[in-house]
C-alpha cells in the first residue's frame, strides 16, 4: 500500500497484535536481523486496553480530543561528522533558511536518516538530532529561528512532531507524545509564529466538535464513538465504487464557483453541491492545530475531520485568514479553503495524488495555485482569482502538457516564479514560470525557463534564499541535493555524495531500458528492464519481474540498491507498470478497480511474456518479486500462474484481503475499501482476489520479508502465507526485520534484507 499519509493514524500499534484468532495461533519460525531483539511498543493501559475518550464537555457536545502538549528532550545534536559514516549515503527532503545559505536536510550517512543542516555552497554539516528514530519531514521556520521535523518512533508508521533551533538545542516534542496518538507536519505561519501539526485522534475517541473541515451545507453527520475495525464496518455501505470511472477527458474547471464539479458521475463538491461521504467509520479523527514553538501560546485548533484518511495544512494567507487544506482517501483528495475566523468552507476542489503539498495562495490571498487533475486524466496547474472572503471566482488553466502529469508544485514565497516538476514517462522535467505577483488577480503567467537536470527525477523542489534547492534521484546515483547559483543550471551541494561513490567500485550502477508491453485486451503498459553486466546482448538470462507497491505507486529510473545487489548476481531485472500505476493518466490509475485487479494480475503474466518474447529473459528461469502491493502481487501470481515462475520474493505484502482489512490501519481501509472493495459488502469480491484462497495451487518456493512494526500491512499476511505453504510441503522462509516498518529504514536491516532476497533469487534461479 502507499505510505503518503502513513503518519496520520492514531492506533497503537500493542493493540495490533497481528495473529490473533485461531488461523494465527501458531507463528512460521522467523529469522531476525542480527544483534537485534524483539522489542514492542507499550500501551499505558496494558494488552487489550484502550485509550481512555475525554470526559463530556458540561454542555453537552462532544469534547475536543486534547490539544498537543511540548515535551522538552534533551540537546541530540551531535558532531559535524557521523560516528560512522557512509561513504555512499543518500540526501534528501531540503528545506531552506530564510537567506537561502544553510539547509536542513535528511542524509542517512550515519545509517538511520536523521536530521542534518549544511551550508548550501560549502563543506559544514552538522547532526542535530542523533536520536535511532527515522526522520520523516523536514521544515524550517520562516523566521529562521526553528526547524520542525517529524521522526518515526521505534521505525514504526506512527509519527511525533518535533522542532529543534538551529544550533541544535531546545529540542522538543510538539505533537504526538501522547500514547496512541500519532502526528504529521503542516505548513509554518508565513511570520514563524506557529507551525500547522495535524494530530490523529484513535478511533473510538470523541472528535472535536468544532470546527470540522467539511463545515458547510455538505458537512458529514456525526461519526459512531466506538467504531473499530472490523466491527466499524457492519451495515456500512461506504458508497464504495468499484468498476472503473469512463476516461477523465472533460475539458476541466472553467466555470466560477460555486458549482458542483464532478469526475464521471460522481459529485465530488464545491460550496452549493453535494459532498459524498467518503467512507465514513474507516479512519480516526484528524485534528489540524497551529502550534508556538516557543510554547508563549496555547494551541489553536484550525480544523477537525472524524472518519478521515489525511487532512493536512499545506499553507496559511499572510494575514491567517485562509488555510488551505488537503483531505481525503487516495483517488479522492480534495483542496479545501478554509476562513479560519468563522470556520467556514468557501471551496473544495479536487486535487491530484501523490505529493501532499498541493499548492498555495498567492501573497495577497486573492488568487489560488493548485495541482490538480480535476476534470482531467492529467494533474495540471490550476488558478482561480479569489475575492475577499476567500470564495473563487473563476478557474483557469496556468500551465498543462499533454499526456504528461505536474507532480510537484513550489511557489516562490514573493509570488514571483512557480517552479513546475513534470512527470513525462517517469522521468522529470522542471521549468519554472515567472509571473509578476504585483498583477494579481488575473495575472498571465510568463515565459517559462527549461532546468536541465543531470539526473532522471525529481523528488523535491524549495526556494533557497532566491534561489532554488533540488533533490535529485537517478539511476547511477544515490539521492542528493542540488542548488542554482545562477538560477537555471543545477550545482551539487558538497555533502550530497558523488556519483562515482554510488556503489563500491568496480561495478557501476546499470542504466535501465524502457520496454512497452501490451496487455491481452490492448491496454499499454510500461515498464524498466535492467540487463546483468557481464552478459551478450542476445544470451537468455534469468530473470525477476519485479512489481512496484501502492497500487498508484510508479516505476521510476532511480538508483535502487536492491536491484544493484540482485543485478551482480547475474539475474536481469524487469520493472513494469501494471494497471493501476501513477503517471499514466486517471483511467489508467482507476483500470484496477474493483474486478479489474483481476485484469491486474493477467499484466503480470504478461509482462512477464514480453520480457521474453523482446527482451533476453529465460522463460525457464523467471521469479517474481514486490513490495506491499508488489507483495500482493507476488503472492498473487504465484497461485494464479503456478507454472510460470519458479520462485518469489514478497515484502510486506497482503495475503488474504478479509484479514488485512482486520488487521491494517483504518484511513488504510478507507482508501483500500474504494481500490479492492468493502470488506463487508463485497466479501466475495475479496475472497476471489486474495492469494490465501488459492494457496492449494502453490508450486513455487516463496520467501517473505516484513518489519516487525508494520501497521499498513501487519506482519500476520506474510507469516500465514508462509505457514500455509509449509503446511502444503512448499519450501518457504520468513525473514522479519526488527525496528522496521512497512518501509525499512535502517542501514543494517536494509543490508540484510537485499543480501538475503538475492542469495535467495540465486539459490533458485542461479546466475
Amino acid at each position: 500500500m502507499a505510505a503518503d499519509a502513513r503518519n496520520l493514524t492514531g492506533e497503537p500499534v500493542a493493540e495490533r497484535v497481528p495473529d490473533a484468532g485461531a488461523h494465527r495461533a501458531e507463528r512460521p519460525s522467523t529469522v531476525h536481523a542480527e544483534g537485534t531483539h524483539p522489542t514492542h511498543p507499550t500501551h499505558p493501559e496494558g494488552p487489550g486496553g484502550t485509550a481512555e475518550a475525554p470526559p463530556p464537555a458540561p454542555d453537552g457536545r462532544a469534547p475536543a480530543f486534547a490539544a498537543p502538549a511540548p515535551v522538552p528532550l534533551p540537546n541530540a545534536s551531535g558532531p559535524r561528522e557521523a560516528t560512522t559514516r557512509l561513504i555512499a549515503h543518500g540526501c534528501w527532503y531540503p528545506s531552506a533558511d530564510p537567506a537561502g545559505t544553510r539547509l536542513a536536510f535528511i542524509c542517512d550517512r550515519g545509517g538511520v536518516p536523521q536530521l542534518w543542516t549544511g551550508t548550501v555552497d560549502g563543506d559544514a554539516v552538522r547532526l542535530l538530532d542523533d536520536g535511532p528514530d527515522p526522520v520523516r519531514e523536514v521544515s524550517w521556520s520562516p523566521d529562521g529561528r526553528w526547524i520542525a521535523y517529524t521522526t518515526a518512533p521505534g521505525g514504526g508508521e506512527h509519527t511525533r512532531v518535533l522542532c529543534v533551533r538551529p544550533d541544535g538545542g531546545d529540542r522538543h516534542i510538539l505533537a504526538g507524545a501522547e500514547p496512541g496518538s500519532s502526528a504529521h507536519l503542516g505548513c509554518w505561519a508565513h511570520d514563524g509564529s506557529a507551525v500547522a501539526v495535524t494530530v490523529a485522534v484513535p478511533t473510538g475517541s470523541s472528535a472535536a466538535s468544532a470546527p470540522d473541515a467539511g463545515a458547510g451545507p455538505y458537512a458529514p453527520g456525526p461519526a459512531p464513538a466506538d467504531g473499530r475495525l472490523p466491527d466499524h464496518w457492519q451495515g456500512r455501505a461506504g458508497e464504495t465504487e468499484l468498476l472503473g470511472p469512463p476516461p477523465h477527458t472533460d475539458p476541466g474547471p472553467a466555470l466560477p464557483s460555486p458549482a458542483a464539479v464532478t469526475v464521471g458521475a460522481t459529485a465530488i463538491g464545491v460550496p452549493g453541491g453535494r459532498r459524498p461521504s467518503q467512507a465514513t467509520g474507516f479512519g480516526d479523527g484528524l485534528s489540524a492545530y497551529l502550534v508556538d514553538p516557543d510554547g508563549a501560546a496555547a494551541p489553536v485548533l484550525v480544523a477537525a475531520v472524524r472518519d478521515a484518511a489525511t487532512l493536512r495544512v499545506c499553507d496559511l494567507s499572510r494575514d491567517g485568514a485562509l488555510a488551505l487544506l488537503r483531505r481525503g482517501p487516495r483517488g479522492r483528495r480534495e483542496a479545501v479553503v478554509l476562513r479560519t475566523a468563522d470556520h467556514v468552507t468557501t471551496c473544495v476542489m479536487p486535487v491530484a495524488d501523490g505529493d501532499p503539498w498541493i499548492g498555495s495562495f498567492s501573497p495577497r490571498a486573492d488568487a489560488l495555485w493548485l495541482r490538480s487533475n480535476a476534470h482531467r486524466e492529467f494533474a495540471v496547474l490550476l488558478t482561480a482569482e479569489l475575492d475577499p472572503d476567500g470564495r473563487p471566482l473563476g478557474w483557469s488553466t496556468g500551465a498543462a502538457r499533454e499526456g504528461s502529469e505536474l507532480e510537484l508544485l513550489r511557489c516562490a514565497r514573493d509570488g514571483g516564479t512557480a517552479v513546475l516538476a513534470w512527470n513525462v514517462q517517469g522521468m522529470s522535467e522542471v521549468e519554472v514560470l515567472d509571473m509578476d505577483p504585483s498583477a494579481w488577480p488575473g495575472a498571465e503567467a510568463g515565459p517559462y525557463r527549461q532546468v536541465p537536470l543531470p539526473h532522471e527525477v525529481v523528488t523535491r523542489v524549495t526556494d533557497a534564499g532566491h534561489r532554488l534547492a533540488l533533490a535529485l534521484s537517478g539511476s547511477r546515483r544515490r539521492p542528493g541535493i542540488w542548488w542554482l547559483p545562477d538560477g537555471a543550471t543545477p550545482v551539487r551541494t558538497r555533502w550530497s555524495s558523488r556519483d562515482e561513490d554510488a556503489v563500491p567500485p568496480g561495478r557501476p550502477p546499470v542504466r535501465p531500458v524502457p520496454l512497452r508491453p501490451t496487455a491481452r485486451d490492448g491496454l499499454p503498459l510500461n515498464g524498466w528492464y535492467y540487463r546483468a553486466p557481464g552478459r551478450d546482448p542476445g544470451e537468455p538470462a534469468p530473470c525477476v519481474i519485479y512489481l512496484h507497491g501502492g497500487p498508484e505507486d510508479q516505476e521510476r529510473p532511480v538508483l535502487n540498491p536492491l536491484y544493484h545487489e540482485i543485478l551482480g548476481r547475474g539475474l536481469d531485472i524487469f520493472a513494469p507498470d501494471v494497471r493501476g500505476s501513477s503517471g499514466y493518466g486517471r483511467s489508467f490509475v482507476d483500470a484496477d478497480l474493483g474486478r479489474g485487479r483481476f485484469a491486474a494480475l493477467d499484466d503480470v503474466a504478461d509482462c512477464t511474456a514480453h520480457a521474453v518474447l523482446a527482451g533476453p529473459a529465460d522463460p525457464s528461469r523467471l521469479a517474481v518479486m514486490g513490495r506491499s502491493y508488489g507483495g500482493y502481487l507476488t503472492f498473487a501470481s504465484l497461485v494464479w500462474h503456478p507454472d510460470l515462475f519458479r520462485t518469489g520474493v514478497a515484502v510486506c505484502g497482503m495475503s488474504d484481503l478479509a484479514t488485512f482489512f482486520e488487521g491494517t490501519e483504518p484511513w488504510i481501509a478507507q482508501s483500500a475499501a474504494h481500490k479492492y472493495g468493502h470488506p463487508e459488502h463485497d466479501r466475495e469480491l475479496l475472497r476471489a482476489l486474495s492469494p490465501m484462497t488459492r494457496i492449494d495451487a502453490l508450486r513455487a518456493p516463496v520467501f517473505a520479508v516484513h518489519g516487525e512494526h508494520d501497521t499498513n500491512v501487519p506482519p500476520g499476511e506474510s507469516e500465514q502465507f508462509v505457514r500455509a505453504a509449509r503446511e502444503r510441503g512448499v519450501d518457504a522462509e520468513l525473514l522479519t526485520l526488527r525496528e522496521e516498518g512497512h518501509e525499512f529504514l535502517r542501514a543494517d536491516n536494509r543490508r540484510l534484507f537485499r543480501r538475503a532476497a538475492a542469495d535467495w533469487l540465486q539459490r533458485h534461479l542461479g546466475g
